[in-house]
């Protein structure tokens, strides 16, 4: 396939391994530079990412006129994408800790300095729908309304990625907005609904393997070990989408839920599950390793997924290199992703629009 020419260039704010980066290459845009604060991403996006520099940089300490001394851009360029996916632990429905993620949930602030300054031709934002429920405490009405007041036109979603051809039940907030035109320009789902076995298994290159395998090739078909108990209770689980309720009243029962009863238990009841092969996979998160956070066991084996399995769920291509010798921390830039096969059909839209104008 012929590679699109164009003049778009873009600099991915928050951009962690890379996903968001090598989609716009994909598309055929010039990504310029990523920035992130975590030293553990930069080998591995400067390796995959070719011809873009890793800038190392808190945002909250960085100052919009340091980008002019790192890279070459210029104000009101309407060739100019800047593209904002901050780490979104604060507005997730998932529970976590809300004072470890609380710095993150200004992120959105700190970009927004940086589209006022430089009044790039077009912003992306992609975030977790939370962001868009609260859109007072994520400043997200300030941010969509200072950009119509700048002239932008601005189009904002929610969308479900399996639409687009990711195998997830993955629902994202996804904003595209631009200054140089007044169209809309958002990708068009492909509905393609595509499923766990149409990526991950036998027939796609998964090698059977056991929990605790350390894959020391660059495929890294790594798995997290998993205690005695754990296995009891996966070998249990029933294959193909069965869930913990298998073993719920025998001694493997989590802790949590003895002596309870079950209609006033709130939990999540994906934890402990099997993935189904005829169905798309849950949400891949930054724990996605373990069983114990999700709906993250093989549909058949007595494992939670690999590292290179949660790789491919997320449309990373296989020869995409992570690199790491941590499990955690090659999980965390996996699971932290902007899939790369909706990021290129965010980059083929705007493209497009560039194209028509």
């Amino acid at each position: 396939m012929k590679k699109i020419e164009t003049k778009l260039k873009a600099i991915d704010f928050f951009c962690s391994g890379g996903g968001m980066s090598l989609g716009m290459q994909q598309a055929g845009i010039n990504v310029i530079a990523g920035i992130d604060c975590d030293p553990e991403c930069k080998e591995t996006y400067e390796f995959n990412i070719k011809g873009a520099k890793y800038i190392l940089a808190d945002v909250f300490n960085l100052r919009e006129k340091d980008l002019l001394k790192d890279i070459d851009i210029k104000k009101n360029d309407d060739n100019l994408i800047l593209i904002g996916c901050s780490p979104c632990q604060y507005w997730t429905i998932i529970r976590t800790s809300k004072n470890k993620s609380k710095q993150s949930k200004d992120l959105l602030h700190e970009f927004h300095r940086f589209i006022k300054f430089y009044n790039p031709g077009y912003v992306v934002v992609e975030n977790v729908p939370g962001i868009f429920k609260k859109t007072g405490e994520s400043g997200l009405d300030k941010f969509i309304k200072d950009l119509e007041n700048r002239g932008y036109s601005v189009h904002r979603e929610i969308v479900n990625l399996n639409n687009y051809g990711v195998p997830e039940t993955r629902r994202r907030f996804s904003l595209v907005a631009s200054r140089v035109t007044n169209k809309k320009i958002f990708p068009t789902p492909d509905n393609t609904n595509p499923v766990v076995l149409d990526f991950i298994g036998k027939k796609n290159g998964f090698a059977k393997i056991p929990a605790g395998y350390k894959d020391l090739t660059d495929f890294k078909h790594t798995t997290a070990g998993i205690s005695e108990k754990n296995l009891k209770r996966l070998k249990l689980t029933p294959k193909n989408g069965g869930s913990r309720k298998s073993w719920e009243n025998t001694e493997l029962q989590l802790e949590a839920y003895k002596n309870k009863k079950r209609k006033k238990i709130i939990s999540f009841s994906d934890t402990y599950g099997r993935m189904s092969w005829s169905k798309p996979a849950p949400t891949i998160t930054t724990k996605f390793f373990s069983i114990s956070n999700g709906r993250f066991a093989h549909p058949e084996e007595n494992r939670a997924i690999s590292l290179r399995e949660g790789a491919t769920l997320q449309t990373f291509p296989k020869k995409y290199k992570f690199i790491s010798n941590n499990i955690s921390t090659i999980a965390r830039m996996i699971g932290n992703a902007v899939p790369p096969l909706y990021a290129k059909q965010i980059g083929l839209s705007i493209i497009k629009n560039n194209d028509s104008n």
